[in-house]
């Protein structure tokens, strides 16, 4: 495990050191200076991207619609929606109200609303899983739940050191602020970026219809499961490895190339993988993820539009036609994010699941 984290971690920086580059822009903390030069919009690129999205995506979306509803686990609500649930709601919506206005009483705390935004929404998105259920992770799994906590900063910290090499996104309002006050008050919000992904992953399983006829779509099978996981680990660790020299191109690999890597290393030992239901043609499990992440994508860029500490983008190619802060194709990236949260998720607090094939045969 840690040598997978170390090889995640170095092979960027590699790949600056052999290009030639310094380190140093790279590792600077607080992260204030832009260095990288990010291509202007461009016309072919963007219509290629978004025909490339909407072939990935609509084939579910069809298949869903097409489908006959199932049938409901659960007709009827079989809990009240609970007391802390409705606490969340109140944490939300207070919240809203003082991160989108400018009072003066409230101006030593402006920039910290970030994160009771997201501890309200945790709070309503596993109550509604309660309401609908009687179970949900918050109540039946506290222990999973407070490890996602400290597995999130990791996992988000992770990310910002990718982003140093390509800059997709920088924040405002920190260059006041020292590195470890940086550290202590980034840490709290990217905390909640597992529990928000995975709770609302948790809650869109309580509704069959959205992913009706996904449990046996389009099965992904390969003969030679081992050699494709070795190609696709090598031209991953290659991905990072240019992240750094060639960032207008290979920016999309934030998303993807660790991800693969985690994947690719599973399938080689034998272990169980995200994907191993494809082989089946499940799919419902990476959609539900999917969309999850998007859900929250949504309300991370929705609040933070008008928030005082908040980050911009400056995406190459596509950087037009914005949906709040980010440019409307960025939002792609949040569909193999989701499927990165669970990966990490249960690559971390279940390292030892195995199946008898990582291209697939039916869960154990």
């Amino acid at each position: 495990m840690i040598d997978i984290l170390l090889l995640l971690c170095a092979l960027p920086l590699v790949g600056i050191v052999a290009a030639g580059k310094p380190i140093g822009p790279y590792l600077e903390f607080p992260p204030l200076r832009q260095y990288v030069e990010h291509a202007g919009f461009s016309w072919p690129v963007f219509i290629a991207l978004a025909m490339l999205v909407l072939a990935l995506v609509l084939p579910f979306v069809v298949r869903v619609l097409r489908s006959q509803p199932c049938q409901m686990t659960t007709a009827q609500p079989v809990a009240p929606f609970p007391w802390w649930g409705w606490l969340g709601v109140a944490i939300t919506g207070i919240n809203w109200v003082l991160a989108w206005n400018r009072f003066a009483w409230f101006a030593p705390l402006q920039a910290f609303t970030f994160s009771p935004f997201w501890f309200g929404y945790i709070l309503i998105v596993n109550g509604l899983t309660w309401r609908r259920t009687g179970q949900c992770m918050l109540r039946n799994r506290p222990r999973t739940m407070a490890w996602l906590f400290i597995i999130s900063a990791v996992f988000w910290w992770y990310f910002e050191y990718l982003n140093r090499f390509v800059q997709n996104w920088h924040y405002e309002g920190i260059g006041a602020l020292s590195g470890m006050q940086y550290f202590i008050y980034a840490t709290l919000p990217f905390s909640t970026v597992l529990p928000a992904v995975l709770g609302t992953r948790e809650l869109l399983g309580t509704y069959p219809r959205l992913s009706c006829g996904l449990e046996d779509f389009v099965p992904v099978r390969t003969r030679h499961p081992r050699a494709w996981a070795a190609a696709v680990f090598a031209l991953s660790c290659l991905g990072l490895l240019g992240l750094g020299r060639w960032p207008n191109f290979l920016y999309p690999l934030l998303w993807l190339a660790p991800l693969l890597v985690i994947t690719s290393l599973q399938c080689w030992r034998g272990q169980r993988t995200l994907f191993s239901d494809l082989a089946t043609g499940n799919w419902r499990h990476v959609v539900l993820l999917a969309m999850a992440a998007l859900i929250c994508g949504f309300f991370w860029e929705l609040w933070n539009l008008h928030s005082q500490a908040k980050w911009l983008y400056s995406v190459p190619f596509v950087g037009r036609f914005r949906l709040f802060e980010m440019p409307i194709l960025g939002y792609a990236g949040y569909l193999p994010f989701g499927l990165e949260c669970a990966v990490v998720a249960d690559f971390l607090l279940r390292p030892g699941r195995t199946a008898a094939r990582c291209s697939g045969g039916r869960s154990r």
